[in-house]
């Protein structure tokens, strides 16, 4: 069965360094996140464990007929066992700017004189799909040169001579200059490495429009992943998936697998949109129009990277449960904060956190820092994963 969890959203502002110190939920200045026990004082590392639950609050800039927001009573386990903990789900996931494009290696060529070949690329990501069904798969075929006199026909023509031909025709554009013409430069660029690899990187996908709307929903998560696939013969209608899956002439290998951005600023407002009408005290509906929108508010810094942690648990008091054929519902906790490497308010949170419900899991990607490789050796994120599972 399928369950809903009712989610309420803190993003630390860039401004804030350090967790509160004194007073309670009600001393909270605008933008400013805290914890704080069962009795509303602060909660530390050193009483977080020992207090019988716990919530996390921000101070508001509109406080007509709302006090602080909060969230609903946490109750975590340290230790691992012996304690009544309400809490599912705890982890984190580091943001990381940068996201990694897919980086395909083809080699082993083995083409013979005067043989033809056909290179295809099917290219999928959500503005890709939009555009075409089933992706942008395109196909270019060359002819090997012809053998010498002297030269022996079943010999394979070099690889260096397979790749110069591959690239010289990827590489070309439609006629005319239409800017709406689509090629394989679109999307890919394209390499020969060291003469024996045809590198083949994906480009970053072009960003969508930013409506002025507030209560649009321009946010998308996306990536581009392809597949690669070299066999002999010019390519036709029929599906070269399954025709010539056993007439391949070269061996295509992911070595960078392509991967989401994380913690974006843009990512965590878009958060803040969709969980709005979840924690506003009044007036939870998103106009168009900015004047109709007192109530919210947004604490998100643009070109700032952030570090979500993930809190997932039941209601505290077992006698509020309702026993039935229903939805289950229970409550998640997200809380944005500036990235570690800028920010030290991420590492006091974390320190409180795992005080109060253990080691944190960080679930974020290893952050790679250079989204393309032009080095004569492939990238160390090689995989042994099918190569047609990009």
């Amino acid at each position: 069965m399928a369950d809903f969890s009712l989610t309420t959203l803190f993003v630390v502002p860039v401004g804030q360094t350090a967790l509160p110190s004194s007073g309670s939920t009600q001393n909270l200045t605008a933008g400013q996140v805290g914890f704080f026990r069962n009795d509303y004082s602060l909660a530390t590392a050193g009483n977080i464990a020992a207090a019988p639950y716990f919530y996390v609050a921000q101070g508001r800039t509109n406080t007509y007929l709302q006090g602080s927001k909060r969230s609903d009573k946490i109750k975590g386990c340290p230790s691992g066992s012996g304690c009544n903990s309400n809490v599912t789900e705890w982890y984190k996931v580091s943001g990381c700017p940068t996201a990694a494009n897919q980086i395909t290696d083809v080699t082993n060529f083995t083409v013979q004189c005067g043989e033809s070949i056909t290179l295809t690329l099917r290219a999928h990501s959500s503005y890709i799909d939009t555009l075409y069904f089933n992706g942008f798969t395109r196909s270019v075929t060359i002819q090997a040169p012809c053998c010498g006199c002297s030269e022996n026909p079943c010999d394979d023509v070099s690889d260096n001579t397979i790749i110069n031909l591959l690239i010289a025709k990827l590489i070309q554009q439609a006629p005319g200059n239409n800017p709406d013409n689509i090629s394989f430069n679109t999307f890919f660029t394209f390499e020969n490495v060291g003469g024996t690899i045809l590198r083949i990187t994906g480009k970053p996908l072009t960003q969508y429009g930013q409506p002025c709307d507030i209560a649009a929903f321009p946010f998308e998560y996306d990536r581009m992943s392809f597949r690669t696939f070299v066999y002999a013969g010019p390519a036709t209608t029929a599906d070269f998936i399954v025709a010539d899956a056993c007439n391949l002439v070269a061996n295509p290998i992911i070595t960078q697998r392509a991967s989401y951005a994380t913690g974006q600023s843009a990512e965590i407002a878009q958060l803040e949109k969709n969980f709005y009408s979840y924690q506003a005290g009044y007036l939870k509906h998103l106009y168009r129009m900015n004047g109709y929108n007192e109530n919210f508010e947004s604490w998100v810094s643009t070109g700032v990277t952030y570090d979500t942690y993930y809190i997932r648990f039941n209601e505290y008091n077992k006698s509020e449960y309702q026993w039935g054929d229903y939805i289950m519902e229970d409550s998640t906790v997200i809380i944005a904060a500036p990235n570690s490497v800028t920010s030290g308010i991420s590492a006091a949170i974390t320190t409180v956190l795992e005080a109060g419900l253990g080691t944190v899991v960080d679930q974020g990607s290893p952050c790679i820092t250079t989204t393309t490789t032009s080095s004569t050796a492939a990238p160390s994120t090689t995989t042994t994963t099918s190569t047609n599972i990009p």
